[in-house]
């Protein structure tokens, strides 16, 4: 068995004494796993860290074999490295993934906007609303997507500014009424209305932290998400 595919690295952990074990995030071949042999080495350790955009080799006896990788480096997003809130966002990005997505289930859309997050990472540009709306999308990849078109209750699209915490739909100001302790605030962001303020951003973060929770339970337990993601939205929250 044999393919060839690119990917974005997870993780990286030692195996043995030389090898190493690492998980992709492949275009065609979603969440994988495989060993790459010297992959524990200092020459190696470069090219091996989370983040890095590589071209993989796998190759096993059998496909639910864990197989050997062979990579090569295609970029390696080192910059994030000097970036303490965009080192947090990588380390939230590839912990969301490890647990949100099946192992070898492809999701080419989501896969696309997973990279191009992560080269807005590397560049230094202004990526967290960008973060909050990958949020989004991974939602909507996982078959558990807010529906923000509308209100809930009136059908209205004007001034929408909760959702339920039941069903992910909108709900309007005046539609809320004596329900609107119970709701989730809707940061006009979402909406596609201008730029967030920091708060905004937590709210929306709080929103989609609640969705994916609810949804991810299963894998979940009781851990919760993971604690890469709450790091990350604890330095927003005092930038």
């Amino acid at each position: 068995m044999e393919w060839r595919d690119e990917g974005a690295l997870l993780s990286m952990r030692l195996h043995g004494e030389s090898a190493a074990i690492i998980e992709v995030f492949c275009a065609a071949h979603g969440r994988h796993a495989g060993v790459v042999r010297g992959g524990g080495s200092r020459r190696m350790a470069a090219m091996l860290q989370p983040g890095s955009q590589v071209q993989v080799t796998w190759s096993a006896r059998l496909d639910e074999y864990l197989g050997v990788f062979v990579v090569e480096p295609l970029a390696s997003r080192a910059a994030v490295l000097s970036d303490r809130l965009a080192l947090a966002g990588l380390n939230a990005i590839c912990a969301l993934l490890h647990v949100a997505l099946a192992e070898r289930d492809p999701h080419p859309v989501l896969w696309g906007k997973t990279v191009a997050l992560l080269d807005l990472l590397a560049v230094g540009a202004d990526w967290p609303q960008d973060y909050l709306r990958w949020e989004l999308d991974l939602l909507e990849e996982l078959g558990f997507g807010l529906d923000l078109t509308s209100c809930a209750v009136t059908g209205s699209r004007d001034d929408l500014a909760f959702v339920s915490p039941k069903s992910g739909r909108a709900v309007s100001r005046d539609a809320a009424g004596e329900w609107e302790a119970r709701l989730l605030p809707l940061p006009p962001v979402l909406l596609g209305q201008g730029s967030a303020s920091g708060a905004e951003m937590v709210q929306g973060l709080a929103l989609t932290g609640h969705f994916l929770n609810r949804g991810l339970q299963a894998v979940l337990g009781d851990k919760g998400l993971p604690e890469a993601r709450a790091r990350l939205i604890g330095m927003l929250e005092r930038v």
